[in-house]
C-alpha cells in the first residue's frame, strides 16, 4: 500500500497534509525519515511513526450503537439527523455506514462498520440472520397471532412475509412482545403487526444473531465489538 494512503485511511490527514509532513520530515519507516508519499509499506511488517507515535494500521472498524430515537439509520440526510452524527472524529475516517435499517423512532442494537461483506451476511434474507425486538403493542396478542407470525402474514402490499418467532411477554390493552425475523422489509414489524389489526408503540432491536445489544451502552452511545463478539461477525464472513 502507498504511504499516503495508509497514512490517510489512518485519518492523518489528505494526502495533501500527509506530503506537508512528509517534508518536514515528521514521518519514519522502519526508523530512517521518508519523503516519498508514493513509498510502498506493509501495514503488518513496517514500523511507520508519524512526529514519533506508532501508526497502526486498521483496515476494519466494527461499533456496536444503541440507536437514540430522533436519528435516521444513513450516512448522510438532507432534513434528519443521522446515527453517523452520533460517532466522534476518531472512527469517521474510517468511514462507516450502518448494517441494516432502524426506523427513525427505533431504538436498540445497530451495527455501524467499512466491512460490506459482513453488513451483507447480516442483512440477507437468505442468510437467515435472526434479528430480534422488543416491542409494546396497542391490543391483545393472541396465540393467533403467534401462529400468523409462524405462517408468515401478508403485508398490505401482498408480500408475504417469511415465518417470524412471535413471543408474548404480557397481554392486554398494551401488550409486550419479543418477536425475531429474517428479513428487514421497510418497517416491516410494524407492518406485520398492522397485518393482524394491530399497532406497535415502542420499538427496540434486541440482538442480530448471536450479536446481542450491550445494556450498559445509553441511548446514542457505542463502542467497538469485543473479541468474542468480532469472532463471531468473522464466522458469518467465512460463510461467503
Amino acid at each position: 500500500m502507498r504511504l499516503d494512503k495508509l497514512l490517510s485511511n489512518m485519518g492523518i490527514g489528505s494526502r495533501k497534509d500527509v506530503k506537508m509532513l512528509l517534508k518536514k520530515k515528521q514521518v519514519t519507516v522502519n526508523g530512517t525519515v521518508v519523503k516519498d508519499s508514493s513509498m510502498k509499506v506493509d501495514s503488518d511488517a513496517d514500523d511507520i511513526k508519524v512526529k514519533g507515535e506508532i501508526i497502526t494500521y486498521q483496515q476494519y472498524i466494527y461499533l456496536m450503537m444503541n440507536k437514540a430515537p430522533g436519528h435516521v439509520s444513513a450516512t448522510t440526510d438532507t432534513r434528519e439527523k443521522t446515527v453517523i452524527d452520533l460517532l466522534r472524529e476518531d472512527v469517521l475516517h474510517f468511514k462507516p455506514f450502518p448494517v441494516g435499517r432502524l426506523d427513525k423512532d427505533t431504538e436498540g442494537l445497530l451495527l455501524l462498520t467499512n466491512d460490506g461483506d459482513l453488513a451483507h451476511q447480516l442483512v440477507s434474507p437468505k442468510k437467515n440472520v435472526g434479528k430480534t425486538y422488543y416491542a409494546t403493542i396497542a391490543g391483545f396478542v393472541t396465540d393467533e397471532d403467534v401462529t400468523a407470525f409462524q405462517e408468515g402474514v401478508v403485508l398490505e402490499d401482498g408480500y408475504k412475509a417469511k415465518p417470524g418467532e412471535l413471543r408474548i411477554l404480557q397481554s392486554g390493552d398494551i401488550s409486550e412482545i419479543e418477536v425475531t425475523i429474517t428479513e428487514g422489509k421497510f418497517h416491516q414489524v410494524k407492518r406485520m403487526f398492522e397485518a393482524v389489526g394491530k399497532k406497535v408503540t415502542y420499538l427496540k432491536r434486541l440482538s442480530m444473531g448471536d450479536l446481542k445489544l450491550d445494556d450498559t451502552l445509553k441511548l446514542g452511545e457505542y463502542r467497538e465489538l469485543t473479541d468474542n463478539e468480532l469472532a463471531y461477525c468473522m464466522s458469518l464472513k467465512d460463510t461467503l
